[in-house]
């Protein structure tokens, strides 16, 4: 059995995963968990070394359990195909995995690169990741489409340095996503029930705008904070704007279930 594993969640990321495989070279073995990518990704992983699987994208959660449960390994690295593994950082968990065997999962923080330039306040930083794991004991909730974060059973700590992300290159791309998401936590909400007061769509985007510009200092980065925050603050707002569209839309449907709900 080996002792650590990396493991590569791809969908087209020619642009990015050389580089990735390179950065986590140091573990026992490299696989690329690939979504059935249509550019040269694949290729590209198996030039580099890795070992490549196919398997259907179902959700984060979902796709990373799944590669847990065809490995064979005592530890699992989990790294997006836009993260690098730095050497300290690479240092830093070959020791605590050997040193410190009853933890069960460890955290480690991540320096977040947004149109090229790196982001330390606004919410952005620690934004601390759970991605180092003992395989037999922890597993990923498969209904977390985004925003995964595994269940651990045991005691987790805390690593120092850090993991970098190059997650939005262009402002378009962080709308798109920034869209994505919205839509997602907005149905979440409406699963759970949750009621739409008037005034949320409002009072939201600007409590989580003192939140991020001012309490996370997002004023530090400048106009690049200011800008981040804002943009985040609008989501915020829209969440709200499409959970009530989500709840008329239910209430159109079945009238008379959803009058008895509210």
């Amino acid at each position: 059995m080996k002792e650590l594993i990396a493991v590569i969640l791809t969908l087209n990321e020619e642009k990015h995963i050389a580089e990735c495989i390179r950065s986590v070279r140091w573990c026992d073995a490299v696989i690329v968990f690939d979504s059935y990518s249509t550019d040269r990704t694949c290729e590209i992983a198996r030039r580099e070394g890795a070992w490549v699987v196919r398997h259907p994208f179902k959700g984060f959660g979902s796709q990373r359990q799944a590669a847990m449960n065809c490995l064979y390994a005592r530890w699992i690295l989990f790294v997006d195909a836009d993260e690098r593994v730095t050497p300290k950082l690479a240092q830093e968990m070959r020791r605590a995995i050997t040193e410190q065997p009853q933890i069960a999962g460890w955290w480690f923080p991540r320096h977040n690169y947004i149109w090229g330039r790196l982001t330390r306040h606004a919410g952005w930083y620690p934004d601390y990741q759970l991605r180092l794991l003992r395989r037999d004991r922890a597993y990923w909730d498969p209904e977390r489409e985004v925003h995964e974060l595994p269940i651990v059973d045991g005691p987790t700590g805390y690593l120092e340095h850090v993991l970098i992300h190059y997650n939005y290159d262009s402002l378009r791309q962080f709308i798109l996503t920034q869209e994505k998401y919205t839509n997602y936590d907005a149905q979440i909400l409406f699963n759970k029930g949750e009621r739409v007061k008037p005034w949320s769509p409002f009072s939201m985007p600007i409590r989580h705008f003192k939140l991020r510009f001012i309490e996370w200092q997002g004023y530090r980065d400048g106009l690049h904070g200011l800008l981040l925050s804002l943009l985040m603050s609008y989501y915020e707002g829209q969440k709200y704007v499409r959970l009530a569209r989500l709840r008329r839309q239910a209430k159109a449907r079945t009238p008379a279930q959803a009058d008895g709900a509210e």
